[in-house]
């Protein structure tokens, strides 16, 4: 999409509306605009995209159920995958508007009055509704990319594990006196070099481009696709980051360059609180770092769209939005820029495993920040994240699993010589679940 496209999508663009962009609703015949606005099952990603787990599983997106791969990347190529058994069979049942088991996930999260990952890409690569027409076993063309090339990162979250952070791997072992399953780093395919091979012939087709982790910034992987993108003059992609931008500087290149020459760009931070809490939450990052490289972005590519992406947990959900309302008030953010993650595993840091009296309270919290916030969220969409997130937060009982989060917590602070409750005051009642 073009610079001039890119403008008008955004003075008309409604986060909240099902309605597909970059497409005229006229010209969808009305079993298309049935599928990509009112249906409860269908979604476009199985016709555009694979996600690929560091391990090699593959998936049709990151929301997918874990226990429901569609085949293996170190066993087969994308090609295989794309035409594999599983695959065919999902998009069978999406023909038949019936539920597929990979996307509870989803479904929850509408439940809960989330737009979810399904709302979203059908809204974004409806125009690609055509390939629809070709049935369960479409021509195999990949328009939009998620594979994690490998676990490599330079943290250790607390609510992550090895499989998604090389640095998880000795406190695995720490804790559980084993080593894990796999490999302190794991690359995706079949060798190092291999999936980056099979996706350079869908360079030149290409639209979307997700890159997450691991962490994208510190991989060689990330910055050979840039290279190529900048060689073929691929401006036009669009590039969306899920990044803990705790590191900005790779070798001798600096991200912030790359960003500057791109048409649409899109950084949404893993930043879950501010100070000390973020430190110990993401543990490994450095603060005052965090916050001069936003600083630094805000000199060298202010025009690049930029967000924090807080997973919201019962660690943090009575901190964030004090977090926020700092870095608006600070002008590093827009108050519109926040997108809301719940985290729905582990269970043990869900916010729903909150006791009654302490959701009471968190709830009038976050109330009194969306009151503050409403009028200023011209997109509605932190609002309305916010909104869902005490919806999602109210729903259930899950104080069951809060001993576990104690015997978690108790073994993270022996491990990594931390103190949970020192740091976190605000949650010193939950020890008597221990």
């Amino acid at each position: 999409m073009s610079r001039s496209k890119t403008d008008k999508y955004y003075e008309t663009y409604d986060y909240n509306s099902r309605r597909p962009v970059f497409v005229e609703l006229e010209s969808l015949r009305e079993d298309q605009q049935e599928r990509l606005m009112t249906s409860k099952n269908f979604c476009m990603i199985p016709w555009t995209h694979i996600h690929g787990f560091p391990t090699g599983e593959a998936y049709p997106c990151c929301l997918a159920e874990m226990k429901h791969p569609i085949g293996n990347m170190r066993d087969n190529s994308l090609e295989e995958i794309w035409n594999g058994s599983n695959y065919v069979q999902m998009r069978e049942r999406m023909l038949a508007d019936k539920p597929c088991k990979e996307c509870t996930r989803c479904y929850e999260q509408e439940e809960q009055g989330f737009f979810s990952m399904r709302n979203s890409s059908n809204k974004h690569f409806g125009h690609h509704i055509d390939k629809v027409d070709q049935g369960a076993n479409p021509d195999f063309e990949l328009v939009y990319w998620d594979i994690r090339f490998s676990n490599q990162c330079n943290l250790k979250c607390r609510s992550c594990g090895p499989m998604f952070s090389s640095l998880w791997y000795d406190d695995h072992v720490k804790l559980h006196g084993v080593k894990p399953n796999h490999k302190r780093i794991e690359w995706a395919g079949r060798n190092k070099n291999d999936i980056w091979e099979q996706m350079i012939p869908h360079i030149d087709h290409i639209e979307q481009i997700y890159f997450a982790g691991g962490e994208p910034l510190i991989m060689q992987e990330h910055y050979n696709i840039l290279k190529e993108l900048v060689k073929r003059e691929r401006f036009d992609v669009k590039l969306i980051y899920n990044t803990n931008f705790n590191e900005t500087l790779y070798k001798d290149l600096d991200v912030l360059d790359y960003w500057g020459m791109f048409d649409s760009v899109s950084i949404g931070a893993s930043l879950d609180a501010s100070g000390a809490r973020a430190e110990l939450m993401r543990k490994g990052s450095d603060w005052a770092k965090t916050t001069a490289n936003r600083e630094r972005m805000l000199e060298k590519c202010p025009n690049v769209d930029f967000y924090i992406s807080p997973t919201l947990s019962l660690m943090n959900v009575q901190h964030v939005p004090n977090f926020h309302r700092d870095w608006i008030e600070r002008g590093l953010l827009k108050p519109q820029d926040l997108n809301v993650n719940v985290l729905q595993s582990p269970v043990w840091y869900r916010v729903d495993c909150l006791p009654k009296d302490m959701k009471l309270d968190i709830t009038q919290q976050l109330e009194e920040h969306i009151d503050w916030l409403s009028p200023q969220d011209h997109l509605q969409r932190a609002t309305n994240g916010f909104k869902s997130l005490v919806s999602f937060m109210n729903s259930q009982d899950n104080t069951q699993h809060l001993k576990k989060f104690n015997q978690v917590t108790a073994q993270l602070d022996a491990v990594r010589t931390e103190n949970f409750y020192e740091v976190f005051p605000e949650l010193a009642s939950l020890q008597v679940y221990a």
